[in-house]
């Protein structure tokens, strides 16, 4: 009697037990890396978010500083000109008043932005333009990197007959579109 008990439970654990364990811990896998893959698309999102947050903004603020400069510089040479073609004192007065108030514009932009060259904002907007296109990149690898694990799982023997009776969907890798082979332009 007690030799057809052990017999009976060993045939429920082969036949019941462990194909349940196996159907949970695939099952449990599935839905850690689904999970994952869920997480990895979700910073994708976020950096591309954080490129269309940042990018504008940083586009016209350069534009702010070009302008600023160009503006100011503009009217210091144009009052240069007219101090050179100044033919009275009256004139020159004028003038030189003009260019005191032009110069102290440009003292007050100056001690404000002590680094005025377009040429570093321009290479800051660079530097920001490339750090983001790298993180979206390094996100998207590693979305890529979950997608091809959980599609891999979710195809391997036992795995697909767990995943197919659970309903664990292929999921699609990032492809980058037709039109990122162009080079993209940046307009000021």
């Amino acid at each position: 009697m007690k030799k057809t008990l052990i017999i009976v439970g060993v045939i429920i654990l082969i036949l019941v037990v462990i194909p349940l364990s196996i159907v949970r811990g695939n099952y449990n896998k599935f839905v850690g890396l689904q999970e994952g893959v869920d997480a990895q698309w979700a910073n994708i999102e976020t950096v591309l978010q954080r490129r269309f947050d940042l990018i504008p903004n940083l586009v016209n603020t350069v534009k702010g500083f070009a302008e600023q400069e160009k503006g100011i510089f503009t009217e210091v040479t144009r009052l240069r000109s007219q101090w050179a073609a100044a033919g009275t004192p009256d004139e020159k007065v004028g003038v030189a008043n003009q260019m005191q108030g032009a110069m102290g514009r440009l003292m007050l932009v100056a001690e404000n932005y002590p680094d005025l060259k377009s040429n570093q904002n321009f290479l800051a907007l660079q530097d920001e333009l490339a750090g983001t296109e790298n993180r979206i990149s390094v996100e998207r690898r590693r979305y890529n990197e979950s997608v091809r694990a959980y599609n891999t799982a979710i195809r391997k023997f036992p795995g697909v007959i767990i995943a197919n009776l659970f309903g664990f969907d292929k999921r699609t890798a990032f492809e980058a579109a037709p039109e990122a082979a162009n080079v993209p332009t940046v307009e000021f």
